[in-house]
C-alpha cells in the first residue's frame, strides 16, 4: 500500500462536515417539503420544521410513553487514519440520537467507495471503526449499504429511542437559561490543517470520536428540554436556529468558549474551510458581532465534526458560554 493511498483526506473535496451543502441554501430546497402523504402510522413530534437533529415519532400502542428517533449522518474523509475516520463518522451519527435526549438501538452502514482506486482493506477499518463506536454507544450494527463512488464517503443512518415527554428539542428554549458547550471548539481549522499538511492532531480525533452520551444523559438529568449538536454549521449556525425555532436571543460570551489547543494558530496560518466561511456569511446578517474581531467571528463559525451538546441549560463541570434572553433585533449577539 502506498502512502497517498493512506491519505484518504487526499481523495475528498472536502472534510467531515465541512461538506455540509451550506445551510441557507438547504433551507430553500427542503422548503415546504414537511408533510407526508397517506395516513401516518404514528404521530411526528420532531421533524423537518425547525431543522432539528433527529426525526421522533410517538409509536402507536405505547401509550404515549415510547418514541421512536431517526437520524442519518455520513461525510467524506476528516481524518487519513481509516480506523479513526470510521469511529469520528459514527460518533457524529450517534450525536443526533443523543442530541434529541434519545438512546442508539440499532445502526446500518451507509459506505461510498473508489473500487480499484483504493484498497477494500482501508474500507474494513473505517467499517471496525464504526463498530467500536456503535458498540460502546451499545448500539447494534445490522448491515447497510454500500456504493462505487469516485470519492469515499462514510457515516450511518441510526435509530434509536426516547421518552417523549422527556425530549431535548431546538425549540424549547426560555429566556433567563444558560448555554451550556460541551466540547470545545477547533476540530475545523485542525482537520483542515491535517488535510493540507498531513500533521495529526490526536487531541481533535479524541474529541471528534467521543460520544455524547453522557453530556445527552447529564442534560436530562438538570432537567433541560432544550439542546443541539454544533456540527457542519459551526457554533454560531446552529445556535442561529435554536433561537430562531425558540423565539428568543442568545447572546454568546466569546471570551468564554473553549477552543483546542491549536485552533487558534491554526486558524491565523490559513487553514481556514469553505464551510467555515459559508457560515459566517449564513449567519452574519442575523448576528450583533459587536466588534468581535474577525477571527473569533471565524472560530465561532468554524465548521465542526462530530462537536458537542449545545445545552439550555447548566451542566455541572461543563463550561456556560452565555444565555437565552428576550427576542430582541437580532438572534445571535456576541460579546
Amino acid at each position: 500500500m502506498t502512502e497517498t493511498a493512506k491519505r484518504l483526506t487526499q481523495y475528498a473535496h472536502g472534510g467531515g462536515c465541512a461538506c455540509k451543502i451550506p445551510p441557507g441554501e438547504l433551507e430553500d430546497v427542503v422548503a415546504g417539503l414537511t408533510t407526508a402523504p397517506g395516513a401516518p402510522n404514528g404521530e411526528l413530534i420532531v421533524g423537518l420544521d425547525t431543522g432539528d437533529d433527529a426525526a421522533v415519532v410517538r409509536l402507536p400502542g405505547s401509550h404515549g410513553g415510547l418514541a421512536a428517533v431517526a437520524t442519518a449522518d455520513f461525510f467524506t474523509p476528516v481524518v487519513d487514519d481509516p480506523y479513526d475516520w470510521g469511529r469520528i463518522a459514527a460518533a457524529n451519527a450517534l450525536s443526533d440520537v443523543y442530541a434529541v435526549g434519545g438512546r442508539p438501538l440499532v445502526a446500518v452502514n451507509l459506505l461510498s467507495w473508489p473500487r480499484g482506486v483504493l484498497p477494500f482493506e482501508l474500507a474494513r477499518e473505517v467499517l471496525r471503526g464504526g463498530l467500536d463506536v456503535a458498540a460502546e454507544a451499545g448500539c447494534h450494527v445490522g448491515g447497510g449499504h454500500s456504493v462505487d463512488d469516485p470519492e469515499p464517503k462514510y457515516g450511518m443512518a441510526v435509530t434509536g429511542v426516547a421518552d417523549p415527554a422527556a425530549l431535548l428539542r431546538n425549540d424549547t428554549g426560555k429566556p433567563g437559561l444558560p448555554l451550556t458547550l460541551t466540547k470545545p471548539l477547533g476540530v475545523g481549522v485542525l482537520n483542515n490543517r491535517h488535510k493540507a499538511t498531513g500533521e495529526v492532531f490526536p487531541h481533535a480525533v479524541a474529541a471528534m470520536a467521543a460520544l455524547n452520551r453522557d453530556a445527552s444523559a447529564a442534560a436530562l438529568d438538570a432537567g433541560a428540554t432544550c439542546a443541539t449538536d454544533v456540527t457542519g454549521f459551526g457554533l454560531l449556525g446552529h445556535l442561529y436556529k435554536l433561537a430562531r425555532a425558540s423565539g428568543v436571543t442568545a447572546v454568546v460570551d466569546a471570551a468564554a468558549v473553549p477552543y483546542l489547543d491549536g485552533a487558534r494558530e491554526s486558524l491565523r496560518a490559513g487553514y481556514v474551510s469553505g464551510g467555515t466561511r459559508r457560515n459566517l456569511d449564513w449567519v452574519a446578517p442575523h448576528t450583533d458581532f459587536r466588534g468581535t474581531p474577525e477571527e473569533d467571528r471565524l472560530l465561532l463559525a468554524d465548521a465542526q465534526t462530530s462537536g458537542g451538546l449545545l445545552v439550555a441549560g447548566e451542566i455541572p463541570g461543563e463550561p456556560v458560554i452565555g444565555e437565552l434572553v428576550p427576542a430582541g433585533e437580532f438572534p445571535v449577539v456576541v460579546r
